[in-house]
This record gives structure tokens, sequence and C-alpha cells, in this order.
């Protein structure tokens, strides 16, 4: 009799769906939902008015009834790598995603400036809050998260550090100001500085490196990521660097933000900035860390 309960034991293990163990990866990542007749998922393009400009934008509308958790995600200087493909991922997991240009990159209407992009991804959350834009594009204001590549992993934190209502934070390789000034303190620095603000100039109205370099020397305690993170406080954090990007500035704010923050994670991926050879593995990052934030029905 025991030998006949092991063997059935044993049937019952083989015979058990795949399903009862988590998937390698996230389904919203690699297969589309059901679609949902009634209320089909969607995409808008707009403008957001901003101070002396204006913001292209373009939002991601989830399917299904009912409010939906939203993700604001923020591309960086100058924006070559849109992301779009986490967005995508987002919006088959339940979320809606809004995107934008800032003020005077890639033809939104104003001049570029990285204060005025601070100014910008503020303004953006802001508009996801105003009760007009819930109620066209059925936002959950308990559950909005702010993601951000490089330049727009700083905005991210900006602005979910001047907003307590913000519910989560996700950065990919972000970029520190701080440590751009100090690098300026070097020959080899400062070059590499000069290098990388001309290849970034041509989609970008109204900038220059003399005048984009003084905002950042300016107002150090501004344009200090570590110090942002530190303000955001205990709420949920996860940055993810980049070997061959600026994954170095990762390890280091991610120090800071832990000073602060206990629970903030930090992973450093053997790949470049972009994340070219983990792209399906960076969507599942940020579809499992929204999962942990808001738990959606897919």
């Amino acid at each position: 009799m025991k030998m006949v309960g092991i063997l059935a034991l044993g049937l019952v293990a083989l015979t058990m769906p795949a399903t009862a163990r988590e998937p390698v990866i996230h389904p919203a990542v690699i297969s589309d939902p059901r679609p949902d007749a009634a209320h089909p998922a969607g995409m808008s393009a707009f403008v957001i008015p901003a101070q002396d400009g204006a913001m292209n934008a373009v939002i991601y509308t989830a399917s299904g009834a009912g409010l939906h958790p939203t993700v604001l995600l923020l591309h960086g200087f100058p924006g070559n790598e849109q992301n779009l493909d986490l967005a995508q991922a987002a919006r088959r997991a339940g979320w809606n995603v809004l995107t934008l240009h800032y003020r005077g990159s890639w033809g939104s209407p104003g001049a570029f400036s990285f204060a005025n992009a601070s100014e910008d991804a503020f303004t953006a959350l802001q508009f996801l809050q105003q009760p007009s834009t819930i109620a066209q594009y059925h936002i959950d204001t308990s559950a909005i998260v702010v993601a951000g590549h490089s330049m727009g992993g700083f905005m991210a934190a900006d602005a979910a550090a001047a907003d307590p209502r913000v519910a989560g934070l996700f950065l990919i390789d972000p970029w520190d100001p701080a440590q751009t000034v100090a690098s300026l303190a070097t020959p080899d620095g400062e070059a590499a500085w000069k290098a990388e603000v001309a290849s970034d100039l041509p989609p970008l109205r109204g900038a220059g490196y003399e005048g984009l370099t003084g905002e950042i020397r300016a107002d150090t305690a501004k344009f200090d990521l570590g110090r942002q993170l530190a303000g955001y406080g205990r709420r949920p954090l996860t940055i993810i660097g980049a070997e061959r990007g600026i994954g170095a500035m990762a390890r280091k704010v991610a120090a800071d933000a832990q000073g602060a923050n206990p629970n903030a994670k930090l992973m450093v991926w053997p790949t470049d900035h972009s994340f070219s050879d983990q792209r399906i593995a960076l969507a599942d990052a940020l579809v499992r860390f929204l999962a942990a934030v808001a738990p959606t029905m897919r």
C-alpha cells in the first residue's frame, strides 16, 4: 500500500499544470491579453500645455472596465531610445502608460533645458491626476508609478520625490547630473561630456553645451539624483543599471536611496545603456515591479 501511495503522489506531481509554477517570463511581456470588445485597449495622442511651450504626448490605455493603474514613462537625453516596448508590455499587464517629449525635444513646442524637463515631468504627473484626465482615461490615482531611462530617470525621481502620491519609482540606468558635474573637474571628463552633449543636440531646440552645463553646475542640490532618491523616502523603488552604460552612477545613487529606504532594490546588468540585448528581461522586470505595486487581473 505504501508503494501505491508513492506512485500515486508521483503521478500527481507529473500531471500538475505548468501554471502552478511562476513563469520564467511574465505573460504580459510575451502574449496579448484576451480582447475586450466592450472596453478595448487604445491609444490617444494630444498636447499637454507646459509653461511657455507644450509636450507632445501619447497615452496607451489598457483594456477592461473600471479604473486602471498608470505609468508615466520618461525618456532620456535626447530620447533616441523611447522604450515603447516597455509601454506595450505594461499595457498588456493592465496599466495605462503616458509617454511624452519634453518641451523643445522632437518637435514639442518650446525650448529644451534640464530645468524645463524637470518641470515637464512634474506637469505630466499632475496632468494624470486632473479630474478630466481621470475621467477620460479611467486612471486609478492611487496607483501611479513613474519610470524613467537615463536623464528620464533623474526626471522621474525628481517628480516622484515632489509628489507623495506616487506609488512607485522604476529607474533604468539613471543619470546623476551631480556625478557628471564632478567629472568635469578632469580634462577627460569634460571632453566626454562635451562629446555626449554634441551628439544629442540635433533633436533639441534652444539648447547648447554652455547652457545645459551651466544649469547643472549652478544648482547642484537640485540636480543631485542621490538627494532626490533620499527625499523620495520609503516607497517602492527599483533601480536597474547597465555595466556598459552608467551603472556606476546607479550603484552610487542606490546607496543614497538605501540609506532612507532599506527596501530599495538595485540590479546592474551586463548590457549597454540602451539594454540592447536585454529588452525582454527589462520589460519583465518592469511588469513584475508594477504587479508588486498594484496587482491587476492579467
